[in-house]
């Protein structure tokens, strides 16, 4: 049975889109195939922070302090300086002080403007004008795949990063750049991994992977939240995530799963039936601002680089440490 043949305004639609399509792609991959560059990012941040109760009650987990800068910007800053232009960020209710700390401030502007102190002004002047940010609401926790499926329509078909806005990460190279250096050149899905310590395996999607080099690992399978009896190895995703647009359709695929919550998970267990996944080791270090042992130890090690605080907290520290006891001491 022969189909109709299109009309012309079809066939005009077709060649404007694929144009637009082809105008974002930069380069060829190790496999030579075409790739799209990696502009767009999604911050899921609607989480509830119920590890931070009753501070996190009226107060954004992301937007809590590492000194005087919220989480959440250190988060965005990385996607800038990994090239992202566009940053959709993942909210819930009660989440508006994350938007109104990316906007501008007129009031607090005139008033910093008055006193002369122009070195604050320029500050929280630099904080609303950092990249353009766009928000979607998360209308109830239903899982971290839910989350990134909020932001399908923006993202269109388009790769884009994922970065967990409560992980800090700190190196020269941006986690998230290495991972998009990894995507341009294969042109597949990259997952950050680190090694997981045994009794944390739990809190993880956990890897199996064929090693490439020291660093980088096909993906053979993921396990949601394993026990450390049936985890694949030590190797867990962290936040951070460089997908192709399939990705959507995978999710909505995969379903409920852990915690009959959507997880992306089980989202990229089904993309790694259709297309080859890499897992890499970033080079940085690592803190989950979401766990309140990681919390204190980030608020330390960025006193101890801060040249106007490090003299103070390390002899602060060295008093403690003079003064605390073992128990056995007790």
């Amino acid at each position: 049975m022969s189909r109709e043949p299109e009309n012309i305004k079809d066939i005009l639609v077709k060649e404007y889109y694929l144009l637009n399509y082809m105008n974002n792609f930069s380069q060829k991959s190790f496999t030579g195939e075409f790739i799209l560059t990696v502009k767009k990012a999604l911050i899921p941040a609607a989480g509830l922070g119920t590890r931070f109760l009753p501070a996190t009650k009226s107060m954004p987990k992301e937007m809590l302090p590492i000194i005087d800068t919220p989480v959440i910007q250190y988060v965005v800053e990385e996607a800038i300086a990994s090239g992202i232009e566009d940053i959709i960020i993942i909210t819930g209710r009660g989440k508006r002080a994350i938007e109104d700390y990316f906007d501008d401030s007129p009031e607090l502007e005139m008033h910093l403007a008055k006193k002369h102190n122009t070195e604050l002004l320029k500050l929280v002047r630099d904080v609303s004008s950092l990249v353009d940010i766009h928000y979607i609401r998360q209308k109830e926790p239903n899982g971290l795949g839910d989350a990134v499926l909020r932001a399908e329509n923006h993202i269109g078909d388009e790769p884009f990063a994922v970065l967990l806005g409560d992980d800090i990460i700190v190196n020269d190279k941006p986690c998230t750049a290495q991972l998009i250096e990894n995507f341009e050149k294969y042109g597949r899905s990259t997952l950050a991994v680190e090694e997981v310590p045994r009794e944390k395996l739990s809190s993880y999607g956990i890897i199996k992977g064929k090693p490439l080099s020291n660093s980088l690992y096909v993906l053979e399978d993921i396990v949601e939240k394993p026990s450390p009896e049936n985890a694949p190895s030590n190797l867990g995703a962290i936040g951070r995530y460089v997908f192709t647009p399939e990705i959507f359709d995978c999710i909505k695929e995969a379903g409920t799963g852990v915690g009959n919550e959507i997880q992306l998970t089980d989202g990229i267990r089904v993309l790694n039936r259709s297309q080859m996944i890499y897992a890499c080791r970033f080079k940085g270090k690592r803190f989950d601002t979401g766990d309140r042992l990681g919390y204190v130890k980030s608020i330390v090690d960025f006193a101890l680089e801060n040249e106007n605080l490090r003299k103070d907290v390390l002899e602060y520290l060295r008093e403690i440490l003079a003064s605390v006891k073992e128990p056995s001491d007790k």
